[in-house]
């Protein structure tokens, strides 16, 4: 049994438990609403219930017998997550792997926007309940470059900017093999599996989905590729360069040889959003961002250009 204390900040003062519960800890509301249901969040002596009203500075004490989703937000997590830019209205991230981009059902690990909250950074209110601020979203095994919204201004120009693919995200990615030709562009439709609820599959009846892609390194059994989305549907990298024979390097969730992740120490894909451009949704200026690899995908990097490689 754990007992955590939280005080409401200021841009959670007036609302509803459930509401601001779910912010403070990284959870989806209807998490935050079985936790007050149970009787597990007090103030003072006085247990709340979800449709309270909290309070600027209300100390909230929440008693946890095991780790819900997506609650721990450890030191390692706030440093590890690096802020690249921010003013009033965005904030420019560089997420690393194992943060999840906003509270989900079933997942345990920490959020972005817990992370954020727990520095002391709020984000827009706009959007649904677990997805405020969220104008776009990272796999949980994918690191790199995330932009948020900060003001309701913000998060509706950058929506729209994201729906008229003027937005422009660059990305690299460790592929198996060599495709042939070593550049081009992939546009085939993605959908949900009607097998497995977490995975995604090339159907007809799916969205529409384009993916270019040019060679920058070829290496022993991979190539490292520069890919540009024009749109951005869940999975899509990962699913176009499986469908194209060419799984990403430890991905075995879309066909990655286990083996060879194993031998270049992976234990998920090797992808990383690279690089983040587009129009300030105030001033308009066009602003770019770029990230390095992290430590991970850099060592297995460096072991594939090694002429005495073998797994």
């Amino acid at each position: 049994m754990q007992n955590k204390y939280l005080m409401v900040p200021d841009s959670l003062a007036g609302e509803r438990a459930d509401v601001a519960l779910s912010k403070m800890l990284g959870l989806s509301r209807s998490q935050a609403s079985e936790l007050l249901l149970s009787g597990a969040v007090k103030s003072g002596e006085a247990t709340l219930g979800k449709s309270a009203k909290v309070t600027l500075d209300q100390m909230l004490e929440v008693v946890l017998d095991e780790k819900p989703s997506g609650i721990e937000v450890s030191a390692e997590d706030v440093d590890a997550l690096g802020i690249v830019f921010q003013d009033d209205h965005i904030i420019v991230i560089d997420k690393p792997s194992g943060v999840v981009s906003h509270p989900s059902q079933g997942f345990i690990g920490p959020s972005v926007p817990g992370v954020l909250l727990a520095r002391g950074i709020s984000l827009s209110t706009s959007g649904a309940q677990e997805r405020q601020g969220i104008v776009q979203r990272l796999d949980v095994g994918t690191s790199g470059l995330m932009v948020l919204a900060k003001s309701e201004r913000a998060y509706s120009v950058l929506k729209q900017a994201f729906r008229d693919r003027t937005v422009k995200k660059t990305y690299h990615a460790l592929v198996q093999g060599h495709p042939d030709p070593v550049s081009g562009t992939i546009d085939t439709p993605i959908a949900r599996s009607t097998k497995h609820d977490y995975k995604f599959t090339i159907s007809e009846a799916g969205k529409h989905a384009v993916t270019h892609y040019q060679t920058i390194e070829v290496l022993p059994a991979a190539a490292l590729l520069e890919i540009g989305l024009e749109t951005g549907r869940t999975h899509q990298i990962r699913v176009h360069f499986s469908h194209f024979r060419h799984p990403l390097v430890g991905d075995p969730l879309y066909g990655g040889d286990p083996k060879l992740a194993a031998a270049l120490d992976l234990d998920r894909q090797w992808l990383h959003a690279k690089k983040l451009a587009f129009s300030h949704p105030i001033s308009g200026e066009w602003v770019e961002f770029q990230s390095e690899y992290p430590s991970d995908l850099e060592l297995a990097l460096d072991k594939l250009r090694d002429v005495s490689f073998r797994f």
